[in-house]
C-alpha cells in the first residue's frame, strides 16, 4: 500500500485583516495531490487574499502555511502585466532561469510550454498582445516552472470562449494540483474536482465540497436546510431561557448559575447564526424607455477592421426584444461592433441605420470612472440624490442598493475593487432608460450572487440589448440570438451558443488562433434568400403585428377580474399567455435570421 502524502499546501487557523475590516478568522484549507479546487465567495470575502497567501506573496496575521518540502508553487495574479522590451520568447527565457533545469534543455522545455499555450510567434512583444494572450502568457510562464500546485486568480476575466475552452483541456490532463478564483459556472462545472465557498456565513468561514459546481450547490442545500432546522430549534430553546431568565433565578445555587451561563451561550450562538445568515445582494433593475418601433439598428453591408478585416458584408438588423450574444476570440472585433452600433466608430464600408431618437446605454468593459472623484459623485454627479423610474432616491439609499455601506461614499474610486467598480458602472446604468443595452464583459469581477441578479434583470428587460460575455452559462440563460464573429471577415448567425460551438468544432480553420499570426481570410460570399424566403421575409412584419396583437389580447384577458376569479379559467390564460409570448419570440428569432442574408 502506498504511503499517504501529506497535503502540498496545509493552512491552518490562519487570519488576516485590513484594518478594521476582518476578511477570514481562523481558516484552515488544504490542497493535495490531484485537487483541482474552484474557490467561490463574495466580493470582499478574501478569495485573492487568501491565493495570495497559499502563494506566500501576503502574510497571515496569525496561523501557520505548511508547504510540502520541495514543492514548487506557480501563482498567476488576477493582472498580468510585463516590461516593455519583453517578449514571449524571453518571459519564459526568465521564468526557466528561477529553475534548475539546465540550459541546454531550455528551448525543448519553451517550445513545449508555448505551444500548448498556442503561441506561434516567440517573438511577439509582451506588452502588445491582448488581454487574453497576456492571460495566456502568465499562466505558461506559470507552467514553465513545472509546479505541484497552479494557483490561479480569476484567469477566465481575461480569456475569450476559445482561451477558456484552453484552459479547462489544460487543467483536466495536469498532472499537478490548481486553486482557481473564478465566478465562471460551467467552468467550475467542467473543471472543478472540489468546490469551496468562501464565505462568513459559514460557522468555519468556508463551505468545501467534494466535485464540481452543481455537486456544490446540492451540498449547500443540505447545509442550508439543516442550518434552517438548527436555528429553528435554537430559537425555540432560546425562548424558553428567556422566560427563565425573566422570572429572575438566582445564581447563587450551582445548577442555576450553570443554567444562566448555558442560556447566555444559546443566545449568543442564535445572534451569531442570524448574524452569519443575513447576506444581502445587489438590487438590479434595468429601466426601458418604452420605445413602440420594431427596427432599432439595422447594418447594411458593413465592412470594419485596423490593418486586417475584422468583419465584413455584414447585414444585421437588433430589432425591439432581441437578445444578441456577440461571440468570437479576442480581437475578432466584439468591441468594435459594439461601438459601431453606439455611434462611437463608422465603418469602413457600408450603412448603420438608427431608428430616429434612439436611446443607447452602454457598459464599457474598460469601466472608465473618474479615480479620483469619490463614491458619492460617482454614483450623483450632481447632488446627493439621483432620480429613478419618476422617483428620487437619496444617494446612500441607492449605494446600498448596490451593497455600499454610508462611510465608502467618502472613498475614491480608485480604492474600489473590480467588482465595486462593475457595481458602480451597473448603477449609473440603471438611471439610463434605454431602448438598446450594449454591454461589454459585465460579468468581469462579479460574483456569483450578482450575476444571477444580474441574469434576471436582463431577461426582465423589455428592450433590446447587445451582450458582449465570456460567461457562458449568462450567453446561454439570457441570449436569444448568437453572432459569431472570427475576426477574418466572416460573421454567421446562430440560434445559441452550443450551435456556433459545434460549428467552430467542424469548422476547418484553426480552434485557435495565436497573435499576430495570420492574414484575414476573404470575405464570405454573401447569402441570398431563396424564393420562398423572400415570400416568408416580406410578410414578417405583419405576421408579427399580428402576434404581439393576439399577444395584447392574451394580457387583456389575464387581467380580467372575472378570469382572475377562476382558477380554472386564470390558469388557461395563463397557458394561452405564454405560449402567445413564445410564438412572438419565435417570429422575432426569424426575422433576425432572415435579415442576416442580403436581399
Amino acid at each position: 500500500m502506498p504511503p499517504i502524502l501529506p497535503p502540498i499546501l496545509n493552512a491552518q487557523e490562519i487570519s488576516k485583516s485590513f484594518g478594521a475590516q476582518a476578511l477570514f478568522t481562523r481558516l484552515s484549507f488544504t490542497v493535495s495531490e490531484g485537487d483541482r479546487i474552484g474557490l467561490i465567495g463574495p466580493n470582499g470575502s478574501g478569495k485573492s487574499t487568501l491565493l495570495g497567501i497559499l502563494a506566500g506573496a501576503i502574510a497571515p496575521d496569525s496561523g501557520q502555511l505548511a508547504v510540502r518540502k520541495h514543492a514548487r508553487l506557480g501563482y498567476v495574479a488576477q493582472i498580468s502585466e510585463f516590461a516593455a522590451g519583453e517578449t514571449v520568447r524571453s518571459v519564459l527565457e526568465s521564468a526557466l532561469r528561477r529553475t534548475a533545469i539546465p540550459e541546454s534543455d531550455w528551448d525543448g522545455r519553451l517550445h513545449e510550454t508555448l505551444g500548448r499555450a498556442g503561441f506561434s510567434d516567440f517573438l511577439t512583444p509582451a506588452a502588445t498582445l491582448s488581454g487574453g494572450w497576456r492571460k495566456r502568457l502568465a499562466i505558461a510562464e506559470a507552467l514553465a516552472l513545472r509546479p505541484d500546485v497552479l494557483l490561479l486568480d480569476e484567469p477566465t476575466n481575461h480569456l475569450d470562449l476559445l482561451g477558456i475552452a484552453w484552459l479547462e483541456s489544460l487543467l483536466a490532463s495536469a498532472p499537478f494540483a490548481c486553486v482557481v478564483v473564478s465566478h465562471d459556472r460551467y467552468f467550475l462545472e467542467n473543471a472543478a474536482t472540489v468546490t469551496v465557498e468562501l464565505n462568513r456565513a459559514y460557522p468555519d468561514g468556508l463551505l468545501r465540497a467534494a466535485g464540481n459546481y452543481s455537486r456544490f450547490l446540492e451540498k449547500k442545500e443540505e447545509f442550508l436546510a439543516a442550518q434552517s432546522k438548527r436555528r429553528q430549534a435554537l430559537a425555540g430553546r432560546v425562548r424558553t431561557e428567556i422566560e427563565w431568565l425573566r422570572r429572575g433565578p438566582k445564581a447563587r445555587a450551582t445548577k442555576a448559575k450553570a443554567r444562566i451561563d448555558n442560556a447566555n451561550e444559546l443566545i449568543g450562538e442564535l445572534a451569531r447564526m442570524n448574524a452569519r445568515s443575513g447576506a444581502r445582494s445587489v438590487s438590479i433593475d434595468l429601466s426601458s424607455s418604452g420605445r413602440q418601433s420594431k427596427r432599432l439598428i439595422e447594418l447594411d453591408g458593413i465592412e470594419c477592421g485596423y490593418g486586417q478585416t475584422l468583419f465584413s458584408g455584414l447585414d444585421f438588423t437588433v430589432a425591439a426584444g432581441m437578445r444578441v450574444g456577440l461571440v468570437g476570440p479576442n480581437g475578432c472585433g466584439k468591441s468594435t461592433l459594439l461601438k459601431l452600433l453606439k455611434g462611437d466608430l463608422e465603418p469602413k464600408k457600408g450603412a448603420v441605420n438608427r431608428a430616429p431618437s434612439l436611446r443607447i446605454a452602454y457598459f464599457d468593459q474598460e469601466r472608465r470612472l473618474d479615480p479620483e472623484i469619490t463614491l458619492r459623485r460617482a454614483l450623483a454627479a450632481d447632488g446627493d440624490s439621483v432620480l429613478f423610474r419618476g422617483r428620487i432616491i437619496h444617494v446612500s439609499s441607492w449605494a446600498s442598493r448596490f451593497l455600499f455601506a454610508g462611510e465608502q461614499l467618502n472613498q475614491p474610486i480608485g480604492s474600489l475593487s473590480g467588482g465595486e467598480r462593475a457595481r458602480v458602472l451597473i448603477a449609473r446604468l440603471m438611471l439610463e432608460p434605454a431602448d438598446l443595452l450594449l454591454l461589454d464583459e459585465p460579468t468581469n469581477d462579479l460574483d456569483i450572487p450578482t450575476l444571477e441578479v444580474l441574469e434576471e434583470s436582463l431577461l426582465e428587460f423589455p428592450g433590446a440589448l447587445v451582450l458582449v460575455t465570456h460567461d457562458r452559462y449568462l450567453l446561454d440563460r439570457v441570449s436569444t440570438t448568437v453572432l459569431g464573429l472570427d475576426g477574418r471577415g466572416q460573421a454567421q448567425l446562430f440560434a445559441d451558443y452550443r450551435q456556433w460551438e459545434d460549428w467552430r468544432s467542424e469548422s476547418p480553420a484553426p480552434r485557435s488562433a495565436a497573435p499576430a499570426a495570420e492574414r484575414p481570410a476573404a470575405p464570405p460570399a454573401k447569402k441570398r434568400h431563396s424564393y420562398l424566403e423572400a415570400r416568408e421575409y416580406a410578410g414578417m412584419e405583419e405576421r408579427i403585428a399580428a402576434a404581439e396583437r393576439d399577444l395584447e389580447q392574451r394580457h387583456r384577458r389575464v387581467a380580467d377580474p372575472a378570469i382572475a376569479c377562476d382558477a380554472l379559467q386564470l390558469q388557461e390564460a395563463l397557458a394561452a399567455l405564454e405560449a402567445s409570448r413564445a410564438a412572438v419570440d419565435a417570429l422575432y428569432e426569424r426575422w433576425a435570421e432572415l435579415e442576416v442574408k442580403v436581399r
